[in-house]
């Protein structure tokens, strides 16, 4: 096997183990590993209501993806990678998935309403729209889209054909203390958003990334990558459906055994009567029991709200911790219990024709947002 193939077997290896391990480390409310997934819940998946296939399994996103379809209502079916070794992996875990020999088998078969990815970055667009072209929605790990030549095309062909585009955003779609977070500001408890503050700090473990991790043209760059989180979450907590990039920057102040990576970048932004700053880095330390220490705050007219999406260093266990500060009191809220609905409202989506999961719009805009960030980025080192 060469250096390549062990790489991508090292990630997705790990990525797989993560999504299986995460269940039970919920359940016994322990700190969560350094891993690259969210914690998922323990609700048993709902019966079959669509069925769905996967092309590109590139990154270990594909797993957690897979479950959130799995458990929203959707029957794996197959699947189809151009990769031996990621395959069989795939393969190991859901043994019921036909192995297709070409994506087009999966693309041909009508009976196959939802295509899942995870390929490579810069190849996710291009399946995508096939997928569209061959009257399928498709659900795609972010970042969904690396340029905004691809967007173009993306957004052309969604418009032309329906179908749905959901790019995972899972700092928001899947986070719990973000979905509490969005009820509450929906609900008035701090006032008018004035500004939201993202921090999306990720470990590197460079040792498990396959090669393309560290090239600009697949990966997209820091804010096209990690950064899309950030600003989904700032349209989504301004209520913004309009939005500028003011300035942004990008560096790499650390790994120059990569001149292609960029380990530092922020952005500000500017919405509908609200302001952003964002930062994502790859500087995590080896002390931390998780794989960043992510954090947001949402500064309202009447008090603010801040969530520790992964973790709480001052000792609280798991993550989900949410903290909210209004003219009254200063409380926490344990935010556990907050049911994961994005898989079911997406399938529900499919089925009916709406955008409860999801508005296109406001997908396509973080993208778009996160792509200028990144072209305009005053490079720094």
């Amino acid at each position: 096997m060469n250096q390549e193939a062990i790489k991508r077997r090292k990630f997705i290896d790990n990525s797989a183990k993560a999504a299986a391990g995460m269940i039970g480390l919920n359940a016994l409310g322990l700190p969560f590993a350094r891993t690259f997934g969210t914690p998922r819940p323990t609700r048993l998946p709902a019966a079959p209501r669509i069925k769905f296939s996967v092309i590109g399994i590139n990154h270990g996103h594909i797993y957690s993806m897979v479950e959130t379809a799995i458990r929203g209502g959707g029957q794996l079916v197959s699947f189809y990678a151009k990769e031996p070794d990621l395959s069989a992996a795939f393969a190991k875990r859901y043994p019921d998935a036909k192995i297709a020999s070409d994506k087009r088998e999966i693309l041909d078969d009508q009976s196959i309403q939802l295509i899942a990815s995870a390929a490579i970055p810069n190849e996710r667009a291009a399946i995508g729209i096939e997928a569209m072209q061959h009257g399928k929605d498709f659900m795609v790990d972010k970042p969904g889209i690396t340029s905004l030549e691809q967007l173009a095309q993306v957004k052309d062909v969604q418009k032309k054909t329906k179908r749905i585009y959901s790019i995972v955003y899972g700092e928001r779609l899947e986070n719990k203390a973000t979905i509490k977070a969005y009820e509450l500001v929906k609900n008035g408890a701090i006032g008018k958003v004035v500004q939201t503050i993202g921090l999306g700090p990720h470990a590197m473990n460079p040792q498990t990334r396959p090669p393309w991790f560290f090239e600009k043209e697949k990966y997209g760059g820091i804010l096209t990558d990690i950064g899309s989180h950030q600003f989904d979450q700032f349209l989504l907590f301004t209520n913004s459906t309009e939005a500028e990039v003011v300035t942004s920057q990008v560096g790499n102040f650390n790994h120059k055994q990569y001149p292609e990576l960029e380990d530092f970048g922020d952005t500000m932004l500017r919405g509908n009567g609200a302001t952003g700053y964002l930062r994502v880095d790859w500087f995590t330390p080896g002390g931390l029991k998780t794989w960043g220490d992510s954090r947001a705050t949402i500064l309202g007219t009447e008090g603010y709200i801040e969530m520790r999406k992964n973790i709480d260093i001052g000792g609280r266990p798991g993550g989900n911790h949410l903290f909210l500060v209004d003219q009254k009191e200063t409380r926490y809220v344990d935010c556990s219990n907050v049911p994961l609905t994005y898989g079911t409202r997406l399938v529900d989506d499919i089925l009916n024709r709406t955008e409860t999961a999801m508005t296109q719009h406001g997908c396509f805009l973080a993208t778009e947002l996160a792509l200028k960030a990144e072209k305009m980025a005053y490079k720094i080192i």
